[in-house]
């Protein structure tokens, strides 16, 4: 059952305004479904607007961020509730215990970086947890490119795109991460 959701995404909002809409519209249906947001804990970019838009919508926010992004001033101080940690390495591996699912919005190279980590343990079966993009504008699809090309060259089975959930709409990908997840509790005996 998807009770937290870990939304990795940009630190900054990027040049469309799609991508705050969009980051404002998962924080509000994250919020609405009484789901739990966990993620990087700041108050910039696509980040805050997620969490913004949550807690407007009477949901809860954990923030996980490493000690000296803080000492940067970029916590969110509103959350309900922020762990500080030592390092980015801390940050990925309690951000990924405590979610049942994840997403990906747009962002830079530490959104890549996280994206490609969690696919990695999943591929690994390191977790079964579901994995969704919300592809706003098409920015993705280069991603989904790439994986195609790795496959295409012998270096990635097929299915590991069966592993990923492509969205262009906040409430669609999270009622495709609710499905899959109930579909992981079954195949689990979980329920």
């Amino acid at each position: 059952m998807l009770k937290s959701v870990c939304v990795f995404c940009g630190s900054r909002e990027g040049d469309l305004p799609q991508y705050a809409e969009a980051a404002t519209a998962l924080g509000r249906e994250i919020g609405q479904r009484g789901l739990r947001l966990v993620y990087g804990g700041a108050k910039v970019g696509l980040m805050g607007r997620v969490a913004d838009a949550v807690l407007a919508s009477g949901g809860t926010a954990l923030g996980i961020i490493p000690d000296f992004l803080v000492r940067k001033e970029v916590a969110h101080t509103q959350l309900t509730e922020i762990r500080v940690v030592s390092s980015m390495h801390e940050r990925k591996s309690q951000m990924a215990a405590a979610a049942d699912a994840f997403i990906i919005m747009p962002g830079g190279i530490g959104t890549l970086e996280e994206f490609f980590e969690i696919l990695t343990w999943r591929y690994l079966h390191l977790h079964h947890k579901a994995i969704g993009l919300l592809n706003v504008e098409n920015y993705y699809e280069p991603v989904r490119n790439l994986l195609l090309h790795t496959h295409r060259q012998g270096f990635m089975p097929l299915a590991t795109l069966d592993l990923l959930s492509f969205e262009e709409n906040p409430a669609a990908l999270i009622a495709l991460l609710e499905k899959k997840a109930l579909h992981e509790d079954f195949e689990a005996g979980k329920i």
